[in-house]
């Protein structure tokens, strides 16, 4: 279920000129990565696609001052979207339903998840969406370069639901179709993480695919506090057993 949750909203601006068929939305999930927030907003802003709206969504953020640093960007830079929004959770809900709320308040048809701690190449947004409009797509996604604490490519490939049976290759960082989202059921918090395979196993399970399109066009930052150092094995088989009863058609074992 897609839960509604107490959110406050800090800031709105709408600018003068409609998105249209074009606009894309961008749903930034933010949690004390206040420190990491202006590189990611810089590369949204930076996007060579033009109708943009910008949606920030600070998770209460406590441990540093997130919410002051993406007011105060937003505020100086909303000339460059179609519009800016900076909703708050009154209290933590999870990388999930930040998600979530981020979704709801989109007024865009395509939405593209990104956390505050990622960056996208000038390109991203409109390979993306061009080729999502152009297939009708449920979902686009690219290649990942790794940066960071650790410099590579990431392991991206064409979709198949039956590889989804034995793990996620699939990363959060997609352009998903509003009207997907909410057939999938949205994002479910998972303890431990495993929120983004769980929502493609829900694409699939609603008979939902996406488009991989093979070129690097974002950029997933590996740092101590990110997810793949997070997600640590202690969690995993806890994990396996849970996801394999939300979605009986995995082979985790």
């Amino acid at each position: 279920m897609i839960n509604p949750v107490c959110v406050d909203t800090v800031l709105k601006h709408a600018g003068a000129a409609p998105g249209g068929d074009d606009l894309v939305s961008i749903a930034v999930s933010l949690h004390n990565y206040g420190r990491f927030l202006p590189e990611c907003l810089e590369s949204v802003a930076a996007q060579l696609h033009g109708p943009l709206e910008l949606i920030v969504v600070d998770d209460a953020s406590a441990k540093d001052d997130s919410l002051a640093v993406a007011q105060a960007w937003m505020a100086a830079n909303s000339q460059r979207f179609v519009r800016t929004l900076l909703l708050r959770h009154r209290r933590n809900q999870g990388l999930a339903q930040t998600r979530n709320t981020a979704f709801a308040a989109a007024h865009a048809a395509y939405v593209f998840v990104l956390d505050a701690d990622n960056a996208l190449y000038p390109r991203a947004i409109g390979r993306m969406h061009s080729v999502a409009r152009r297939e009708a797509a449920a979902a686009a996604y690219c290649q990942l370069e790794f940066f960071g604490n650790q410099s590579c490519l990431g392991h991206a490939d064409v979709w198949d639901s039956r590889r989804l049976q034995r793990g996620n290759y699939i990363d959060a960082m997609a352009l998903v179709n509003k009207r997907a989202w909410h057939d999938a059921g949205g994002y479910t918090h998972l303890e431990g993480g495993w929120d983004d395979y769980d929502f493609w196993c829900k694409f699939a399970g609603q008979g939902l695919s996406a488009l991989y399109i093979p070129e690097t066009l974002c950029r997933y930052r590996v740092h101590d506090g990110s997810m793949l150092r997070t997600e640590h094995a202690a969690h995993s088989e806890r994990l396996a057993v849970q996801m394999s009863l939300r979605h009986p058609w995995l082979r985790l074992g």
